[in-house]
């Protein structure tokens, strides 16, 4: 793919639905630098509703329905459908030379995860997956914690979420579908499988889940919201969560689940979601042969923690590490994101996360929830072509280590 940087990246926005906020970091992107140029030139939706919000977010973009349009117009896109639609329209979005971010989860099968992949391999087209929270400030300080030796070799991840909006944020529309996203450990907890692969250096090769539906199947007050964005909806009084209402008429993903995993380096990993907890953040353990760090809070504010010597029970512990950025949500992580993405496709800089990362994280979220609907069975992670792996190592910044 050829783009002239003497000119504008010519960028359009596919979908305008919640998460299509990020494509307005377009913007911030090319004003915290001085030699990148990038602008929303076209918009497209599938709905008369998300068209009227994109000629409105964006008056001076061009306005479509039907993301095939847009060979020739543009030069990259931003792809913020729904989860089921983004291995199709990424596949002719890379044949058709268009640079593709691509928001997570890459797809909600490994099957289609391979297809976006191999489809990227052969037509050379960038592809970037927007696996935001890798940029995140509790990572970013997880990591430098784990590169400087303080805890030695990780040998352990665990890492518990606490999806305290969940109600609101997965059981209302689609989300709630398993046709339309397989399962939350793909949509939901694809960001902590992937920070799991970072902080361990390591890929996950077998995989065992276990879940149920244990509240909000019990739920009878349902309706379509095909017409509304969950901030129509949300409300921290939405509460207990067996007493929500509206839900989507087809409630059929877990509402808690379980993930074991072996990495290809030995690390042994653990995952677990529940999306009726009344608090609403991710805490992270890793465990390695000098010591342990855990994170408490997950934004601005927080803190990561760090045990490396012996002693009884101790909240202190030995050293502690105020964590940066956005105090609520990950603004922060988006515009990282978003910039390495154009300066990727502008200057042919190579990125720090690579699609085969995207791949492992929907491989190992994919795989648990097939053993967790038969019988909890270990499933091992099957591989890709070698032609896929090259192209790959050679378009991305390495990122796994062997500390």
């Amino acid at each position: 793919m050829t783009v002239n940087t003497n000119e504008a990246l010519r960028v359009a926005v596919i979908g305008m639905g919640q998460r299509s906020y990020i494509a307005r970091h377009v913007a911030d992107a090319v004003a915290s630098a001085t030699d990148l140029e990038a602008r929303v030139t076209a918009v497209v939706d599938v709905t008369p509703a998300g068209r009227e919000r994109g000629q409105t977010e964006y008056p001076d973009a061009q306005v479509l329905e039907d993301h095939r349009a847009l060979a020739g117009l543009v030069d990259a896109a931003i792809v913020t459908t729904p989860d089921w639609t983004h291995a199709e329209i990424a596949t002719d979005l890379l044949r058709a030379g268009i640079a593709v971010y691509l928001e997570k989860p890459l797809a909600i099968t490994v099957e289609d995860a391979d297809a976006v992949l191999n489809t990227a391999a052969e037509t050379g087209t960038p592809l970037y997956v927007g696996h935001n929270f890798r940029h995140a400030a509790v990572v970013r300080l997880m990591r430098q914690v784990i590169e400087r030796g303080e805890i030695g070799e990780v040998k352990a991840v665990w890492v518990r979420h606490f999806v305290g909006n969940g109600g609101d944020y997965y059981f209302k529309d689609w989300h709630a579908d398993r046709t339309k996203v397989n399962s939350l450990l793909l949509q939901k907890a694809s960001h902590d499988l992937d920070v799991i692969h970072a902080l361990a250096g390591a890929y996950t090769t077998r995989v065992v889940g276990m879940g149920s539906l244990s509240v909000y199947g019990d739920v009878t007050d349902r309706r379509d919201r095909s017409d509304e964005l969950m901030t129509d909806w949300f409300s921290f009084d939405n509460w207990p969560p067996a007493e929500q209402t509206g839900l989507n008429p087809v409630v059929d993903v877990e509402d808690v689940s379980m993930v074991m995993m072996t990495l290809d380096n030995g690390v042994q990993a653990s995952y677990e979601q529940c999306h009726f907890t009344p608090d609403y953040w991710r805490n992270y353990t890793v465990i390695g042969t000098h010591g342990r760090l855990e994170n408490i809070g997950d934004t601005g504010g927080g803190v990561v923690k760090v045990w490396n010597h012996r002693r009884n029970w101790d909240v202190q512990g030995d050293v502690e590490y105020p964590i940066d950025g956005v105090e609520d949500g990950h603004s922060d992580a988006d515009l990282l994101t978003m910039t390495e993405f154009l300066r990727s496709v502008a200057f042919g800089e190579p990125t720090s996360l690579s699609p085969l990362a995207a791949r492992a994280a929907v491989a190992t979220g994919a795989l648990a929830t097939r053993s967790l609907r038969n019988g909890s069975e270990p499933i091992d992670v099957p591989p890709l072509p070698e032609a896929t792996l090259r192209h790959f190592a050679t378009t991305s910044v390495p990122e796994r280590t062997t500390r």
